[in-house]
């Protein structure tokens, strides 16, 4: 609902959305491999179903993805996690 909101909100004061997503901002258990992990932060899937609704707006003119430390990671597993969030912005779908 959040997501829808904020769309409605932004549809006639703006062309188009940039999009910065922070890893960290994702729950450490999901993406290790970031420098300012999060607690009870946003799950892989909560965060992929952001991204088909940003995706279905049709509204994202840029994107930014950052906070993955490969230092810090597990075997590239943040590293894997941001490609999934970038593929949902970009229309894969979920099954």
């Amino acid at each position: 609902d959040v997501m829808k909101q904020a769309l409605h909100h932004l549809a006639e004061k703006c062309d188009g959305i940039h999009l910065s997503l922070d890893v960290d901002g994702l729950d450490p258990m999901e993406t290790p491999g970031t420098g300012t992990p999060v607690d009870g932060g946003l799950l892989l899937s909560e965060t992929q179903l952001a991204m088909s609704i940003l995706n279905d707006s049709d509204r994202i003119t840029s994107m930014d993805l950052v906070e993955v430390n490969p230092l810090l990671d597990d075997r590239n597993k943040t590293a894997r996690k941001a490609v999934e969030i970038a593929s949902s912005l970009f229309g894969k779908k979920q099954l």
